[in-house]
């Protein structure tokens, strides 16, 4: 009886282990590994925030465009120096081109000896004055040839070009000769490069 009543208890207690429900005891929750968690997450969030914004661009900075500062007309002005070697300012100046200032008497023309003939040279008036009476050439260096410059028939305007002229003698001699001229204002004082003419006596 008793082996049969150890036998009911041992059978009842398998049938409860049988029907109780098999429950795992909960693992205990690892703090780190939320905080870890937590933190990937924001991050993952800040990327596809960044990822899907469109930056708009801001609007163009005008910069301010520098005006170009005014002309202003302004005198040629020549260096020069006077009797006492004290430095002056000249309004004065010419210019001329060099394929068309030979108006007449090309260099290198032939002459026979104590030949006369008239040298004319073109040239322009660029400087800040006009050029009345008492402009002209005045013999500069070389060969003077017995060089008599004619005067300015008229007023030479500020920018106008003008014929100026020296009645020359050829030497007696036979060879190359070259005579230079140079515009003088009515003070006596040279400006601008000098005029040549060159001959060759035969």
């Amino acid at each position: 009886m008793k082996t049969k009543l150890i036998a009911a208890l041992f059978f009842t207690v398998l049938l409860m282990n049988a029907c109780a429900p098999a429950t795992m005891p909960a693992p205990t929750p690892d703090v780190n590994a939320i905080y870890t968690s937590a933190a990937y997450t924001v991050v993952a969030e800040f990327t596809l925030t960044a990822a899907s914004f469109t930056a708009t661009p801001l609007p163009p900075t005008e910069t301010p465009t520098l005006e170009p500062p005014t002309a202003t007309a302004t005198s040629a002005v020549v260096i020069a120096t006077n009797e006492l070697g004290t430095p002056i300012e000249l309004c004065d100046s010419l210019s001329f081109n060099p394929t068309s200032v030979d108006v007449t008497i090309p260099d290198g023309t032939q002459m026979v000896p104590g030949q006369t003939f008239t040298k004319t040279w073109k040239i322009k008036n660029d400087g800040a004055c006009g050029w009345g009476s008492g402009y002209g050439l005045t013999y500069a260096y070389g060969e003077k040839m017995s060089g008599k410059p004619q005067a300015l028939a008229t007023l030479v305007e500020i920018g106008q070009e003008v014929e100026v002229s020296v009645e020359l003698k050829a030497p007696d001699k036979v060879g190359e000769y070259t005579s230079a001229w140079q515009m003088t204002n009515p003070k006596g004082i040279p400006f601008g490069k000098a005029l040549f003419v060159k001959i060759i006596v035969k």
